[in-house]
């Protein structure tokens, strides 16, 4: 079973007009409004600066595919905070009136991370005594709430700010009364941490400022897997739930699977796909900043059919789709 792309991909590319966005639009969360008919999308973008600032755009369609965007961005890195840096990789899901935007971020911009030259821009050099989080730049995760996609709360920090963790995901609603989050902290290998690789978690809290303990949800399995982490937002079915994760093998290619998850107990995996449903293969996915990857932050369903926005090279923005139910019916003929 394998995604279909759309013909027209990519359906958002740099804009030259915008000098925050003329070089890299990228790994979009996403969000419908069934009501509305209209599809928001909040998109990593940034422009040639040599420090690589990154900021959230938006865009938004009435048919999934054709987005109109906007002039300027919809969020921008603080002025002096953890996220004075960069704001990346949305996810976002809604619980009650507000949407909950799950970002990533580092206290300095990350340079144009692809170059490998001297003329590279590099973050500042810490004293010693300094937090790891600064010395290293290292990612943390932020939490952001809107009701409008145009006004924003920053809520905080949601990740140990004394390790680099990212690729986390709400749930949009509580299971048995608690919230539950996935994440991915890198340094979180070896035999102590059960996984050779980095690897998904999964935490349960009271507050998601305030999680519990994390267990262990994922690793790598098959062959082409190394590093894993999750990517969408999971979607409730009555069979569990629905949720897409990135694998980056040994040719550092980003290919998708998806996994359904124990509706009572998440921190289940009930079924997932033994062979990726997308790999890096067009053009669009091969030249980029980042060579080879393929990177979604959402997925909406739209009568029927699953539309998964994913970065693309982290260059382009793209979409590919299936039937809901073709993909939930082969994951039930996949083993845990």
């Amino acid at each position: 079973m394998k995604l279909t792309r759309y013909e027209k991909n990519p359906i958002i590319a740099p804009n030259p007009d915008h000098a925050w966005e003329c070089r890299v639009t990228t790994n979009p969360g996403a969000w419908y409004d069934a009501s509305r008919r209209e599809v928001t999308l909040l998109y990593r973008a940034a422009g040639d600066d040599a420090e690589h600032v990154i900021h959230l755009a938006r865009a938004i369609s009435r048919d999934g595919y054709s987005f109109k965007r906007f002039e300027q961005p919809a969020f921008s890195p603080s002025k002096d905070g953890f996220d004075a840096g960069c704001v990346e990789d949305p996810r976002i899901v809604k619980i009650g009136e507000y949407f909950f935007i799950t970002y990533a971020a580092r206290f300095f911009p990350p340079g144009e991370y692809w170059r490998n030259d001297k003329a590279r821009f590099k973050a500042p050099t810490c004293p010693p005594d300094f937090p790891r989080v600064l010395r290293q730049n290292s990612t943390s995760t932020g939490l952001l709430l809107t009701r409008d996609f145009q006004t924003y709360i920053r809520a905080g920090r949601l990740t140990d700010p004394t390790i680099d963790d990212r690729d986390v995901i709400l749930f949009p609603e509580k299971v048995g009364g608690k919230y539950v989050m996935l994440h991915r902290p890198m340094a979180w290998t070896g035999p102590e941490y059960g996984t050779e690789f980095p690897a998904i978690w999964i935490a349960t809290g009271d507050d998601f400022l305030r999680m519990g303990p994390s267990r262990l949800l994922a690793r790598a399995k098959y062959d082409w897997e190394r590093k894993i982490g999750g990517n969408t937002p999971p979607l409730k079915t009555k069979h569990g739930w629905l949720t897409l994760y990135h694998a980056v093998g040994d040719d550092k290619r980003y290919r998708l699977g998806a996994m359904l998850l124990d509706l009572e107990d998440p921190a289940t995996v009930l079924h997932r796909t033994p062979d990726w449903i997308i790999q890096p293969e067009e053009e669009y996915e091969l030249d980029g900043p980042y060579e080879g990857c393929i990177f979604p932050c959402g997925k909406i369903v739209i009568d029927g059919t699953l539309f998964v926005y994913y970065g693309a090279a982290d260059r382009y923005v793209a979409l590919a789709t299936c039937p809901l139910q073709e993909l939930i019916s082969h994951l039930l003929s996949c083993p845990a």
